[in-house]
């Protein structure tokens, strides 16, 4: 029988825990003795996912400037790659956060023009719990308009399953709430509770995972006005710089304070936070810290726990408002951080902007 590349794509929205779970399932895949390749995807380079999942020594692929859908014969190619020296048993794929319509643009291509190459897998969609309960609830102040909403919405409703994620966060009544939300706004989805940071529940994931069936065939009714016009309400930074100073300081305190101090000022200019984050990186060491939104307290997801003189620092954010603005606060914060430490700072890369109108390659406005 011709080698089949396991084909599993983890959706949802930005700051729901695609990076964190896609790395403990390529770990739990290359501990079962199979050959692993990741693929992540950003609007821009500089992806803060990538660095973190190479840091975990996982041979990762990046498709930068547009998501999946828009760019598919990149993301094709990009297998193709990580499959040059051996061929992956298994590609773990991970769509930018503001992305939708996936099985239309991604699955069913992959279906109906590589069929002999791939078996898909259910495609797995995380819930995120800071903002889906108030979208959901149809709640005031859930810091994003009705447009940005229905993107959150719209992902879910084309999962093959639904994870709960952050359990660990959250009171048991809390996630009861939620799946109990998940149910009655997408009646018939099977919903799993996870933790993504503690691996709570992965193995009913991971057993739902091995499923054979006819996933990846909901096929949204979608506008793209509306999608296009809530992904644009978003503004979007990656930006890179070298910090270096005379005396040792703390990795971990560094992305603390950046991202704290980005808190505040976001809070104060009233923008809210789809996703913050930031990972420093200096000879083997990496922590990664983020924010998931206005109302979540800074984490360190990912500590180094070392002392550094320099440090390459990578910022990717995520937030309702003007780029320009988002631009100026974070070159601020970073300007400030740096001057705390009495370090110098160099702007390696900056870019930022709106997402611009999708346009997928392929879309099968029916299943295969």
């Amino acid at each position: 029988m011709t080698h089949q590349i396991k084909f599993i794509m983890v959706g949802g929205f930005l700051g729901a825990g695609k990076t964190t779970t896609l790395g403990r399932l390529a770990k739990y895949y290359s501990d079962q003795g199979l050959n692993v390749g990741v693929v992540t995807n950003d609007q821009a380079s500089d992806l803060v996912d990538t660095n973190t999942l190479r840091s975990q020594g996982l041979h990762v692929g990046e498709v930068a400037g547009a998501c999946f859908c828009c760019h598919f014969d990149a993301l094709m190619e990009t297998i193709e790659e990580l499959g040059s020296k051996s061929k992956p048993d298994v590609i773990l794929a991970e769509p930018v956060g503001s992305c939708t319509d996936l099985v239309a643009t991604v699955i069913q291509p992959i279906k109906r023009l590589f069929d002999a190459e791939f078996s898909i897998h259910p495609y797995a969609v995380l819930m995120k719990p800071s903002h889906g309960k108030k979208i959901l609830k149809n709640e005031k102040g859930s810091g994003f308009s009705p447009k940005a909403a229905y993107i959150l919405k719209k992902q879910l409703e084309e999962a093959d399953v639904i994870l709960v994620n952050r359990i660990d966060e959250l009171a048991a009544e809390d996630v009861d709430e939620l799946t109990a939300l998940v149910d009655e706004h997408f009646p018939g989805t099977p919903v799993l509770r996870t933790s993504a940071l503690t691996g709570e529940g992965f193995e009913a994931l991971v057993e739902f995972l091995k499923q054979d069936g006819d996933f990846g065939s909901k096929i949204l009714d979608i506008d793209y006005d509306i999608y296009a016009e809530g992904e644009a309400e978003l503004g979007w930074l990656n930006s890179s710089v070298r910090v270096t100073s005379e005396n040792a300081f703390s990795l971990d305190q560094l992305l603390l304070d950046v991202i704290s101090q980005l808190q505040i000022s976001f809070k104060e200019k009233e923008v809210e936070t789809a996703h913050l984050k930031v990972i420093g990186l200096w000879e083997g060491f990496y922590g990664v810290a983020n924010l998931i939104s206005n109302d979540s307290a800074p984490k360190l997801s990912l500590p180094s726990d070392c002392t550094v003189n320099e440090l390459d620092l990578i910022v990717n954010a995520r937030v309702a408002c003007d780029p320009e603005a988002l631009t100026e606060q974070v070159t601020h914060v970073l300007q400030h951080c740096a001057k705390t430490l009495n370090a110098n700072l160099e702007f390696r890369q900056t870019q930022s902007f709106r997402p611009g109108r999708p346009v997928p390659t392929h879309r099968y406005a029916s299943p295969q």
